[in-house]
């Protein structure tokens, strides 16, 4: 643990809690030990390879980011309509009540990490937030919550909403329901969502969720800690957008302001984990360690920005990275850009990735204009821009031809081409702070 402290790309496998599950005989057969030297057992092997893809994929950004909450019999127990929130069960003395103390804990310290908690409940909006505000013996708080949504509509319907606000994909999200059939219909009309099969006994939630280990995650930073109050504010805006037609007015009346920066050892960690948790909204989707994007920024063929944002709501963060590259110091670039020539008058887009909080803002316009002045600044005729398909980041399949980008005819893969000189700058409601 105290290496891994010291290098950010080391990861352990904890091996110690498979063992305190099923026991040291299961871990270790003498008999494979003998033939062969190793440690683990035959059977034990399934289980270190399980917790070892779950680093894997959260380093690879393939990790749930959000977990939604029924409440009845979920969060706490009983029915909180008919109960009312002074005689639902949860507490810390003996009996079930402990058993949902002890979940809200777990649930907590998933926010506390960065993962993005949601209550989606069939309730009276009022009655289901009185537990939250009233009952002392509560471990989750309101302020723990980013999305709230208790109504008699279906979990189903009320989950897109809660994914329209968040811009996170389905299968990001775990929905926890005591409830077999709102299990059942959720998972019918969203596939893609994990929905657990909870055991039928409060007392053994848990335990049954530790087995799955859904949220892994291979960094930590900072800003985890902000993210809650970050969705919060991001429900406000959704509601503030309702009040206009226009959206020019809307984006207007938001203030927004932009730090243009390098990657310094302060942003470095949140860079590197915007590149393993964005999905959607990137562009090539390539993984940096904290390393690498320490080496990007001490070579001199690279550029790196990274964009924050902040409007009258609040501070969103660092939201966008794009990583330039010198054509020219590209590897076996004759080959694989060989439509594109004066290959050291080119600057290529070697990653654009952007949180999806911030989508529809004119962000994008932002930091091409950025991108732009960068280039002609220092020499640059053309921006190449790449785009590289996956299963989650169709949604900007055509990003650069939006942007004014012209496809390059016979190209290997997709590859675009802006011409600096005659670009004029993209009309966006941000300003450089």
């Amino acid at each position: 643990m105290s290496l891994a402290q010291q290098y950010s790309n080391l990861f352990i496998c904890d091996i110690a809690s498979i063992q305190n599950k099923f026991g040291r005989d299961f871990m270790f057969d003498s008999t494979v030990y003998v033939s062969t030297e190793m440690i683990l057992s035959i059977d034990a092997l399934p289980y270190v390879a399980f917790r070892t893809l779950d680093i894997i994929c959260s380093i690879e950004g393939k990790f749930k980011k959000c977990l939604i909450l029924d409440l009845d019999n979920t969060v706490w127990g009983g029915v909180v309509g008919d109960d009312g929130w002074e005689n639902i069960q949860v507490g810390h003395s003996l009996g079930i009540g402990k058993a949902f103390s002890e979940f809200q804990q777990w649930v907590k310290k998933l926010k506390n990490r960065g993962i993005i908690v949601c209550v989606c409940s069939k309730n009276d909006e009022d009655k289901a937030k009185e537990p939250f505000v009233k009952n002392p013996e509560m471990v989750l708080k309101l302020d723990d919550i980013s999305v709230f949504v208790a109504n008699w509509d279906n979990k189903a319907d009320n989950i897109r909403s809660i994914q329209s606000v968040l811009n996170i994909s389905f299968d990001s999200m775990v929905f926890l329901d005591d409830n077999p059939f709102e299990r059942n219909l959720v998972r019918e009309n969203i596939p893609e969502i994990s929905v657990p099969e909870l055991p039928v006994d409060p007392g053994e939630y848990l335990e049954f969720l530790y087995t799955l280990n859904l949220f892994e995650t291979a960094s930590y930073s900072s800003a985890d800690k902000d993210r809650t109050k970050q969705y919060q504010v991001e429900a406000q805006r959704a509601s503030t957008s309702k009040k206009f037609t226009n959206e020019s007015d809307f984006l207007k009346s938001l203030n927004m302001g932009s730090e243009v920066s390098g990657f310094t050892s302060f942003n470095t960690p949140r860079v590197a984990q915007l590149s393993q948790r964005s999905n959607q909204f990137n562009l090539r989707t390539i993984r940096y360690t904290e390393d690498q994007i320490i080496a990007i920024e001490n070579d001199p063929n690279q550029k790196g920005f990274a964009f924050s944002l902040e409007d009258k709501f609040g501070d969103n963060g660092l939201i966008a990275v794009v990583i330039l590259q010198n054509l020219s110091s590209i590897k076996n670039h004759s080959v694989y850009f060989r439509n594109i020539t004066n290959h050291e008058q080119n600057l290529f887009i070697d990653s654009w990735f952007m949180s999806c909080r911030v989508l529809k803002r004119s962000m994008e316009n932002f930091t091409l204009n950025t991108i732009v002045a960068w280039a002609k600044e220092n020499g640059y005729k053309k921006i190449i821009g790449e785009y590289l398909p996956t299963q989650k980041n169709g949604m900007v399949a055509e990003h650069y031809t939006g942007l004014g980008f012209i496809k390059l005819k016979g190209s290997e893969s997709s590859l675009f081409e802006l011409d600096v000189e005659t670009y004029l700058n993209r009309e966006c409601f941000i300003n450089v702070k």
